[in-house]
């Protein structure tokens, strides 16, 4: 009889963690642009504006990444 197909739960727990850093980045990256977008005249404006996009940009990573870690823990890729 064949075994029957179980999830890798190190697996995805590796997954949610990945998610969970994805959702505090999600937060803070959007809060980061609008901090700098109302402090343009201060000298911290452009390095605090590409900070906050670096750390969106690492959001979107991050999300996918989780996903598809979540994906291969279930269907044991």
């Amino acid at each position: 009889m064949p075994e029957t197909p179980r999830t890798d739960k190190d697996l995805l727990v590796k997954g949610l963690k990945t998610l969970a850093g994805c959702t505090a980045l999600m937060f803070i990256g959007p809060t980061l642009a609008f901090i700098a977008m109302s402090n343009q005249e201060k000298i911290l404006f452009i390095p605090l504006l590409i900070i906050a996009f670096i750390l969106c940009g690492l959001a979107i990573y991050l999300g996918f990444k989780g996903l598809k870690t979540i994906m291969d823990s279930m269907f044991n890729k």
